[in-house]
């Protein structure tokens, strides 16, 4: 079907050649292009592999809620021409074929296409402005559940008996995200499996996790100095010697019940005036509080780490409605003085990010994090968890930094109502490209060109 194409160029906004969509989902079809399908897959000749991997893109990128309904429409003459012309799939697989040979892969094999789209935001310069102290990145790092089950299972699931003595399979994950205390958007890395390996009978941990993850992250960011945020169960003596030895800095969230040591030697420090405090009232009247004090031992039995140590507190202004005080505690190797510490305590702060802007976005902005798309056997559930991440960096790259999709998300007014009406177009329309479907949801279709099935014979 011949469909002409109006001349947008008077139109604004308009995408960028490198970082925009259409660009960013060719080099991705590129690295997987570079895949070779594991040699124990049933293949069918008349699906490429990329177009297998592809499919599963798709999925996350319409944000279907099931694989089934992404099999019942995918026929659909509309669908199938648009995914086509949008994804460059030429023919997507039904959802059992997809679960096969996708279980086949290690996720592992994914992460090209995510060190590609970094490198991108690294050479059009728009990591620049996630840069914080010193010029340094903030990654935040943390672990989430995304498969919980008594009955599903395959041979990486972490096995528990349960009090009750039932046995519980689960699958967790180590993800990271580049943050920024003013940015709302997030670039997600990696997740890094928290499951068994091969014929292991031991359990995996979120530590053994980081010793994995951390170096696919230096790699990637070798030429930057990289600060890593990470809760309180990560702050002992194994981590912080890890980040030291591969030149990480760090700000990491601390509790008493975790460091007791540390915090009684705070406490002598403070009573022998060895400690620094000072606050600061904004205009809005919140008052924001730091103590502070360099060259503590981290612990009793490790004298020779030694780290800086920052309480730091809020206190909402009187009337606000946020009448709750909050405190926060951290162990870093970035020099404490009063000009310095608010700029620290912000970036140990932002590592809410990964829980709010990554794990809170994949769970309730479409991507259903903790849906089961497919456990398989060997690998499916961690690919499709890769998927979602990296479907996540894209649409976060869009919209931190993407005119065109920035109008139709103004326009729908939420990410779950943009969502809807992308598929609602992608439904019922056929779409040359990506610029239409995005100018037709911010214009009304004023500037795109999508015309109704009716108009034409699709025979």
């Amino acid at each position: 079907m011949n469909i002409a194409k109006k001349d947008l160029s008077s139109y604004t906004p308009a995408f960028k050649k490198i970082l925009s969509l259409p660009a960013l989902l060719k080099s991705i079809r590129e690295q997987f292009d570079k895949i070779a399908e594991p040699k124990t897959t049933v293949k069918d000749p008349e699906i490429s592999f990329s177009n297998v991997i592809m499919s599963g893109l798709a999925v996350f990128a319409l944000k279907y809620p099931s694989l089934l309904k992404f099999d019942n429409n995918r026929k659909n003459h509309k669908i199938k021409s648009n995914l086509s012309s949008l994804f460059g799939i030429e023919r997507a697989p039904c959802d059992t074929q997809m679960r096969e040979r996708l279980d086949q892969l290690p996720a592992l094999m994914l992460r090209p296409a995510v060190i590609h789209i970094h490198k991108k935001l690294q050479q059009t310069g728009v990591i620049n402005s996630y840069r914080h102290i010193n010029g340094e990145l903030l990654i935040a790092c943390d672990g989430t559940d995304y498969f919980r089950s008594e009955k599903v299972s395959c041979s990486s699931c972490n096995v528990k008996k349960k009090s009750n003595g039932v046995i519980e399979y689960s699958h967790q994950a180590l993800g990271c995200s580049i943050v920024h205390p003013d940015k709302k958007q997030v670039f997600p890395l990696f997740h890094e499996d928290i499951h068994k390996k091969g014929n292991e009978t031991k359990n995996d941990c979120e530590q053994n996790a980081a010793k994995r993850l951390l170096p696919a992250i230096k790699e990637v960011y070798k030429n930057d100095k990289i600060t890593i945020l990470t809760d309180s169960i990560n702050s002992k003596a194994p981590f912080v010697k890890l980040l030291i030895s591969m030149d990480f800095n760090f700000i990491l969230a601390a509790k008493p019940g975790d460091h007791p040591f540390l915090f009684d030697t705070f406490d002598q420090f403070i009573k022998e005036g060895r400690t620094t405090e000072f606050e600061i009232i904004r205009n809005d009247g919140t008052i924001l509080g730091y103590r502070f004090c360099n060259d503590l031992p981290l612990n009793k039995s490790n004298q020779d780490i030694r780290i800086n140590f920052l309480e730091h507190w809020e206190i909402p202004a009187k009337g606000s409605y946020k009448n709750k005080e909050k405190v926060f505690t951290f162990v870093t190797q970035h020099p404490l003085e009063e000009k310095t510490v608010a700029a620290v305590a912000e970036g140990g702060r932002t590592r809410s990010k990964i829980e709010n802007e990554t794990f809170n976005t994949l769970k309730n902005n479409g991507y259903h994090f903790e849906h089961n798309y497919g456990h398989g056997k060997k690998h499916l559930a961690s690919v499709f968890v890769s998927l979602m991440f990296l479907m996540l960096l894209i649409d976060q790259r869009q919209e931190a930094c993407c005119s065109v999709f920035q109008s139709a998300y103004r326009a729908a007014q939420s990410r779950t109502a943009l969502w809807e009406k992308m598929r609602g177009l992608f439904f019922a329309f056929y779409i040359l490209t990506w610029e239409d479907l995005y100018l037709s949801i911010a214009n009304g279709n004023r500037a795109g060109i999508l015309r109704p099935n009716a108009y034409y014979d699709t025979s």
